[in-house]
C-alpha cells in the first residue's frame, strides 16, 4: 500500500512539473523584451532574413516571471541598407518566441539603439560606412507592439 501511494505521489509530482505555469497569462503591449543575439546581423542582410536570439532579461507580469532568461526567440530583418543607394537603416523585429515547445508569433515595435556606432577620423570627422555588423552577443531591446497571450 505504501509503495502504491509513493508511485502516485511521484506521478502527480511529474505531472505538476510539466504543467506550463505561464498558461493563461497575457503580456501587455509596450512590455520591454531584452534579447541577446546568437549570430551577427549585417546592415546589408536582405529584409526577411531571420536570426536567432534569446531573452537576456526575465519578462515579468504581475510580479511573476512568465518568460525566463534564455527563452529562445527568432528575429527578422525588417529594413536594411541592401544597396549603396538605399537610404534605409537596419531595423529588426522579433518574429516569434518559443514557449512550452511551441512557437508563438509576436509583433514588436522595432529595436531600440540598433544604429551603427559613429566612426570618426583622427581629426574627429564623422564617417559613414556602407555596411556594418551587429555582433553576436549584442543586447537589443524591443517593445511588444501587441499583447502576447501565452
Amino acid at each position: 500500500m505504501k509503495r502504491r501511494t509513493l508511485i502516485w505521489i511521484g506521478i502527480a509530482s511529474l505531472a505538476f512539473l510539466t504543467v506550463d505555469t505561464s498558461f493563461g497569462v497575457t503580456i501587455p503591449a509596450g512590455t520591454p523584451l531584452v534579447v541577446r543575439t546568437l549570430h551577427g546581423i549585417s546592415s546589408i542582410d536582405a529584409p526577411g532574413t531571420r536570426f536567432p536570439a534569446e531573452l537576456a532579461k526575465d519578462v515579468v507580469v504581475n510580479g511573476k516571471v512568465v518568460l525566463p532568461v534564455g527563452t529562445k526567440v527568432s528575429g527578422q530583418v525588417a529594413t536594411s541598407k541592401r544597396t549603396h543607394t538605399s537610404s534605409q537603416r537596419l531595423s529588426v523585429n522579433i518574429a516569434d518566441v518559443q514557449v512550452g515547445g511551441r512557437s508563438l508569433p509576436i509583433k514588436t515595435a522595432g529595436a531600440i539603439g540598433l544604429e551603427q556606432s559613429t566612426l570618426k577620423t583622427r581629426r574627429g570627422v564623422s564617417v559613414s560606412t556602407y555596411s556594418y555588423q551587429v555582433p553576436s552577443g549584442r543586447r537589443i531591446e524591443f517593445r511588444l507592439a501587441q499583447p502576447l497571450n501565452l
